[in-house]
Protein backbone atom coordinates (compact mmCIF):
# COMPACT_ATOMS: atom_id res chain seq x y z
CA UNK A 1 0.00 0.00 0.00
CA UNK A 2 3.29 2.46 -0.08
CA UNK A 3 2.89 2.32 -4.09
CA UNK A 4 0.18 3.69 -6.34
CA UNK A 5 0.45 0.28 -7.97
CA UNK A 6 -0.62 -1.68 -4.72
CA UNK A 7 -3.00 1.29 -4.36
CA UNK A 8 -4.63 1.15 -7.61
CA UNK A 9 -5.45 -3.01 -7.03
CA UNK A 10 -7.41 -2.13 -3.55
CA UNK A 11 -10.98 -2.70 -3.96
CA UNK A 12 -12.68 0.34 -2.43
CA UNK A 13 -11.55 3.10 -0.05
CA UNK A 14 -7.94 2.54 2.03
CA UNK A 15 -8.49 3.89 5.47
CA UNK A 16 -5.88 6.46 6.61
CA UNK A 17 -4.75 7.03 10.16
CA UNK A 18 -2.46 9.81 10.50
CA UNK A 19 -0.24 8.65 13.53
CA UNK A 20 -0.07 11.42 16.21
CA UNK A 21 1.53 11.69 19.77
CA UNK A 22 -1.33 10.92 22.12
CA UNK A 23 -0.26 6.95 22.74
CA UNK A 24 -3.64 6.86 24.78
CA UNK A 25 -5.92 8.32 21.56
CA UNK A 26 -4.12 5.95 19.72
CA UNK A 27 -4.74 2.94 21.04
CA UNK A 28 -8.81 3.89 21.40
CA UNK A 29 -8.82 4.72 17.77
CA UNK A 30 -7.82 1.56 16.73
CA UNK A 31 -9.93 -0.44 19.07
CA UNK A 32 -12.75 1.67 17.33
CA UNK A 33 -11.44 0.92 14.13
CA UNK A 34 -11.09 -2.71 14.18
CA UNK A 35 -14.43 -2.99 16.00
CA UNK A 36 -16.46 -1.00 13.66
CA UNK A 37 -15.04 -1.81 10.26
CA UNK A 38 -15.54 -4.33 7.89
CA UNK A 39 -12.80 -6.81 8.12
CA UNK A 40 -10.15 -6.63 4.88
CA UNK A 41 -10.76 -2.93 4.91
CA UNK A 42 -7.31 -2.11 3.56
CA UNK A 43 -6.20 0.41 6.30
CA UNK A 44 -2.95 2.62 6.23
CA UNK A 45 -1.13 4.11 9.51
CA UNK A 46 1.39 6.61 8.11
CA UNK A 47 3.23 8.01 10.77
CA UNK A 48 5.39 11.75 9.96
CA UNK A 49 7.56 10.46 12.61
CA UNK A 50 5.92 11.22 15.43
CA UNK A 51 4.98 7.85 17.56
CA UNK A 52 7.72 6.76 20.53
CA UNK A 53 8.26 4.08 21.44
CA UNK A 54 5.23 3.30 23.28
CA UNK A 55 3.10 4.17 20.15
CA UNK A 56 5.22 1.76 18.11
CA UNK A 57 4.25 -1.18 20.13
CA UNK A 58 0.41 -0.10 20.07
CA UNK A 59 0.66 -0.28 16.33
CA UNK A 60 2.70 -3.29 16.69
CA UNK A 61 0.41 -5.22 18.75
CA UNK A 62 -2.61 -4.20 16.73
CA UNK A 63 -1.31 -4.74 13.11
CA UNK A 64 -0.32 -8.33 14.68
CA UNK A 65 -4.32 -9.33 15.35
CA UNK A 66 -6.77 -6.95 13.46
CA UNK A 67 -9.08 -8.17 10.60
CA UNK A 68 -8.55 -5.23 8.65
CA UNK A 69 -5.43 -5.47 5.77
CA UNK A 70 -3.37 -2.83 7.97
CA UNK A 71 -0.22 -1.45 7.18
CA UNK A 72 2.07 1.03 9.01
CA UNK A 73 5.30 3.40 7.47
CA UNK A 74 7.04 5.67 9.15
CA UNK A 75 9.50 8.61 7.98
CA UNK A 76 12.49 9.06 9.46
CA UNK A 77 12.54 13.20 9.49
CA UNK A 78 8.97 14.60 9.80
CA UNK A 79 8.02 16.77 7.15
CA UNK A 80 5.01 18.43 8.31
CA UNK A 81 1.17 16.72 8.47
CA UNK A 82 0.17 18.10 5.33
CA UNK A 83 3.11 17.42 3.09
CA UNK A 84 2.99 14.05 4.39
CA UNK A 85 -0.58 13.37 3.36
CA UNK A 86 -0.07 14.32 0.41
CA UNK A 87 2.51 12.08 -0.38
CA UNK A 88 0.37 9.58 0.90
CA UNK A 89 -2.68 10.71 -1.42
CA UNK A 90 -0.21 10.57 -4.20
CA UNK A 91 0.56 6.83 -3.54
CA UNK A 92 -2.70 6.29 -3.17
CA UNK A 93 -3.11 7.01 -6.76
CA UNK A 94 -7.27 7.29 -8.00
CA UNK A 95 -8.11 5.14 -4.91
CA UNK A 96 -10.92 6.67 -2.42
CA UNK A 97 -9.30 7.58 0.78
CA UNK A 98 -10.84 7.42 3.86
CA UNK A 99 -8.87 9.93 6.15
CA UNK A 100 -8.96 9.25 10.42
CA UNK A 101 -8.00 11.29 12.94
CA UNK A 102 -6.15 9.24 15.28
CA UNK A 103 -8.25 10.55 18.41
CA UNK A 104 -11.50 9.84 16.70
CA UNK A 105 -13.69 6.66 17.32
CA UNK A 106 -15.55 5.79 14.68
CA UNK A 107 -19.11 3.96 15.18
CA UNK A 108 -19.81 1.00 13.23
CA UNK A 109 -21.19 0.95 9.96
CA UNK A 110 -18.79 4.29 9.45
CA UNK A 111 -17.28 3.22 6.15
CA UNK A 112 -19.78 1.56 4.37
CA UNK A 113 -22.18 4.70 4.84
CA UNK A 114 -19.52 7.11 3.59
CA UNK A 115 -19.15 4.56 0.62
CA UNK A 116 -22.79 4.83 0.44
CA UNK A 117 -22.62 8.74 -0.11
CA UNK A 118 -20.47 8.47 -2.83
CA UNK A 119 -22.70 5.99 -4.65
CA UNK A 120 -25.77 7.73 -4.43
CA UNK A 121 -24.21 10.95 -5.83
CA UNK A 122 -21.53 10.86 -8.06
CA UNK A 123 -20.77 14.82 -7.82
CA UNK A 124 -20.00 14.34 -3.94
CA UNK A 125 -16.56 14.66 -3.63
CA UNK A 126 -15.93 14.71 0.37
CA UNK A 127 -18.42 12.72 2.62
CA UNK A 128 -18.03 13.71 6.34
CA UNK A 129 -19.88 11.43 9.05
CA UNK A 130 -21.60 13.52 12.16
CA UNK A 131 -19.36 13.75 15.03
CA UNK A 132 -19.79 15.28 18.47
CA UNK A 133 -16.98 17.71 17.77
CA UNK A 134 -17.66 18.09 14.03
CA UNK A 135 -18.08 22.13 14.13
CA UNK A 136 -20.03 22.54 10.88
CA UNK A 137 -21.17 18.37 11.58
CA UNK A 138 -21.14 18.32 15.05
CA UNK A 139 -24.33 17.04 16.94
CA UNK A 140 -26.26 17.26 19.25
CA UNK A 141 -25.03 21.34 18.64
CA UNK A 142 -24.09 23.12 15.72
CA UNK A 143 -19.97 23.92 16.35
CA UNK A 144 -20.08 22.91 20.02
CA UNK A 145 -17.76 20.09 21.07
CA UNK A 146 -20.11 17.60 23.23
CA UNK A 147 -18.38 14.39 25.13
CA UNK A 148 -17.71 11.17 23.37
CA UNK A 149 -21.20 9.55 23.24
CA UNK A 150 -21.22 6.27 26.00
CA UNK A 151 -22.53 4.28 23.29
CA UNK A 152 -21.48 4.52 19.42
CA UNK A 153 -23.32 0.98 18.53
CA UNK A 154 -26.49 2.84 20.00
CA UNK A 155 -25.82 6.19 17.68
CA UNK A 156 -24.67 4.57 15.02
CA UNK A 157 -28.17 2.47 14.78
CA UNK A 158 -29.69 5.87 14.99
CA UNK A 159 -27.94 6.82 12.37
CA UNK A 160 -28.42 4.29 10.08
CA UNK A 161 -32.42 5.33 9.84
CA UNK A 162 -32.10 8.49 9.46
CA UNK A 163 -32.66 9.58 5.55
CA UNK A 164 -29.59 10.01 3.03
CA UNK A 165 -29.84 13.47 2.06
CA UNK A 166 -26.23 14.09 1.95
CA UNK A 167 -26.70 17.89 2.33
CA UNK A 168 -24.19 20.64 1.67
CA UNK A 169 -21.14 21.89 3.97
CA UNK A 170 -18.96 24.79 3.86
CA UNK A 171 -16.06 22.57 4.04
CA UNK A 172 -14.95 18.96 4.88
CA UNK A 173 -14.67 18.16 8.69
CA UNK A 174 -11.14 16.79 9.36
CA UNK A 175 -12.52 14.32 12.50
CA UNK A 176 -13.31 11.73 9.15
CA UNK A 177 -13.75 12.42 5.61
CA UNK A 178 -13.79 10.16 2.56
CA UNK A 179 -12.48 11.50 -0.40
CA UNK A 180 -13.06 11.27 -4.15
CA UNK A 181 -9.71 9.82 -5.24
CA UNK A 182 -10.55 11.17 -9.17
CA UNK A 183 -12.06 14.95 -7.58
CA UNK A 184 -8.82 14.95 -5.75
CA UNK A 185 -6.49 14.42 -8.15
CA UNK A 186 -8.25 16.83 -10.24
CA UNK A 187 -8.00 19.37 -7.64
CA UNK A 188 -4.54 19.09 -7.65
CA UNK A 189 -3.78 17.51 -4.03
CA UNK A 190 -3.15 19.47 -0.91
CA UNK A 191 -1.43 22.69 -0.74
CA UNK A 192 1.62 21.95 1.34
CA UNK A 193 3.25 25.01 1.17
CA UNK A 194 0.60 27.28 2.28
CA UNK A 195 -0.69 25.65 5.19
CA UNK A 196 0.99 23.77 7.91
CA UNK A 197 -2.34 21.58 9.40
CA UNK A 198 -4.44 19.18 7.80
CA UNK A 199 -7.21 20.92 9.59
CA UNK A 200 -6.94 24.14 6.68
CA UNK A 201 -5.41 22.28 4.13
CA UNK A 202 -9.01 20.18 4.06
CA UNK A 203 -10.73 23.25 3.93
CA UNK A 204 -9.11 24.51 0.81
CA UNK A 205 -9.30 21.30 -0.96
CA UNK A 206 -12.96 21.31 -0.50
CA UNK A 207 -12.89 24.69 -1.56
CA UNK A 208 -11.06 23.87 -4.51
CA UNK A 209 -13.21 21.21 -4.88
CA UNK A 210 -16.40 23.03 -4.68
CA UNK A 211 -14.81 25.88 -7.39
CA UNK A 212 -14.71 22.88 -9.85
CA UNK A 213 -18.09 21.80 -9.42
CA UNK A 214 -17.82 18.90 -7.21
CA UNK A 215 -19.69 18.53 -3.30
CA UNK A 216 -18.92 18.61 0.20
CA UNK A 217 -21.51 16.73 1.45
CA UNK A 218 -22.69 15.61 5.22
CA UNK A 219 -23.30 11.71 5.45
CA UNK A 220 -26.03 11.62 7.55
CA UNK A 221 -26.23 8.25 7.71
CA UNK A 222 -22.55 7.62 9.76
CA UNK A 223 -21.08 8.78 13.06
CA UNK A 224 -17.71 9.51 14.21
CA UNK A 225 -16.94 10.32 17.76
CA UNK A 226 -13.40 12.62 18.77
CA UNK A 227 -12.21 13.88 21.84
CA UNK A 228 -11.67 17.34 20.70
CA UNK A 229 -11.96 19.50 17.23
CA UNK A 230 -9.09 19.49 14.86
CA UNK A 231 -7.44 23.25 14.56
CA UNK A 232 -5.06 25.12 12.37
CA UNK A 233 -1.10 25.65 13.21
CA UNK A 234 0.27 29.32 13.11
CA UNK A 235 -0.82 31.13 9.77
CA UNK A 236 -2.54 28.83 8.51
CA UNK A 237 -6.14 30.92 8.92
CA UNK A 238 -4.28 34.29 7.41
CA UNK A 239 -3.61 31.95 4.55
CA UNK A 240 -7.12 30.46 4.21
CA UNK A 241 -8.23 34.13 4.46
CA UNK A 242 -5.82 35.65 2.07
CA UNK A 243 -6.52 32.82 -0.59
CA UNK A 244 -10.62 32.34 0.09
CA UNK A 245 -11.66 36.26 1.59
CA UNK A 246 -15.31 35.32 2.11
CA UNK A 247 -14.79 31.86 3.70
CA UNK A 248 -14.84 32.98 7.42
CA UNK A 249 -17.72 34.87 6.62
CA UNK A 250 -19.44 31.87 5.08
CA UNK A 251 -18.93 29.44 7.84
CA UNK A 252 -20.39 32.24 10.44
CA UNK A 253 -23.39 32.41 8.26
CA UNK A 254 -23.55 28.91 8.35
CA UNK A 255 -23.35 28.47 11.92
CA UNK A 256 -25.44 31.02 12.80
CA UNK A 257 -28.21 29.63 10.38
CA UNK A 258 -27.63 25.91 11.33
CA UNK A 259 -29.37 24.39 7.83
CA UNK A 260 -29.22 21.23 9.32
CA UNK A 261 -31.20 21.78 12.44
CA UNK A 262 -34.02 19.58 11.84
CA UNK A 263 -31.40 16.56 11.17
CA UNK A 264 -29.93 17.03 14.39
CA UNK A 265 -33.65 17.42 15.94
CA UNK A 266 -34.38 14.35 14.19
CA UNK A 267 -31.22 11.71 14.76
CA UNK A 268 -32.07 13.01 18.33
CA UNK A 269 -35.40 11.85 18.13
CA UNK A 270 -34.71 8.58 16.30
CA UNK A 271 -31.89 7.92 19.19
CA UNK A 272 -34.44 8.67 22.04
CA UNK A 273 -36.66 6.04 20.50
CA UNK A 274 -34.40 3.24 19.26
CA UNK A 275 -35.96 0.11 20.25
CA UNK A 276 -34.17 -3.25 20.86
CA UNK A 277 -31.01 -4.90 18.82
CA UNK A 278 -32.06 -6.69 15.86
CA UNK A 279 -30.80 -10.43 16.19
CA UNK A 280 -28.00 -10.85 13.53
CA UNK A 281 -27.81 -7.42 12.73
CA UNK A 282 -24.58 -6.56 10.30
CA UNK A 283 -22.39 -4.13 12.26
CA UNK A 284 -20.98 -3.17 9.51
CA UNK A 285 -23.77 -2.28 6.88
Amino acid sequence: MTSTAAAAAVVGPIVVVPVGTDDEALDACLAALDAATAPGTPVWLADDAQAGPRGYAIVERWIGRTALKADYTRRQRSVGEVAHLDEVFAACGDADVAVLASDALPAPGWLSRLVSSFAADGAIATATPWSNAGEAAAWPRIGEIDPVPDDLERIARAAKAMPALHPELPAAVSHAVLIRGAARRRAGGLDASSYASWYAALIDLSLRLAGLGWRNALCDTAFVARRGEGGPFDGDMDALAARWPDWHARLAHYLMQDPLRASRVQLGSLLEHLGPVEPQRDLFA
